[in-house]
């Protein structure tokens, strides 16, 4: 049986994506998320250049949990900020431990991850 798309709640306030800044995105991207994730390989976690977009779970070459994949999620604005602040509150078992509590940093990430992606 197909899962259901996951619903996000609306972005408030200035934490939309087009409320984000890409070139400071790009900055906490490289600071903070390149540990474990690049923009064109997989590493730890998926690469994510055209993340914004697509579907969770399906980078053909990564081993995402079951969880994530069966997920019917498509990375957008909404769905990146809530995975952003709390991944465990939106798939429960997967296998990010990071969270970015600043909503204008999130928004600066997805802006940066949006324009990665040709969005």
């Amino acid at each position: 049986m197909a899962s259901a798309l996951f619903v996000f709640p609306r972005m408030s306030g200035a934490a939309g994506a087009a409320n984000g800044n890409a070139e400071t995105g790009k900055q906490l991207f490289e600071r903070r998320c390149t540990g474990c994730h690049s923009l064109d390989k997989n590493k730890e976690g998926p690469r994510l250049r055209d993340v914004y977009g697509r579907k969770a779970g399906t980078v053909a070459d990564f081993s995402y949990s079951n969880e994530l994949k069966a997920a019917n999620i498509i990375w957008d604005e909404r769905s990146l900020d809530q995975w952003l602040l709390n991944p465990d509150a939106v798939v429960s078992d997967n296998n990010m431990a990071f969270h970015v509590s600043n909503p204008q940093q999130r928004a600066d990430i997805i802006q940066f991850l949006r324009l990665s992606s040709g969005k």
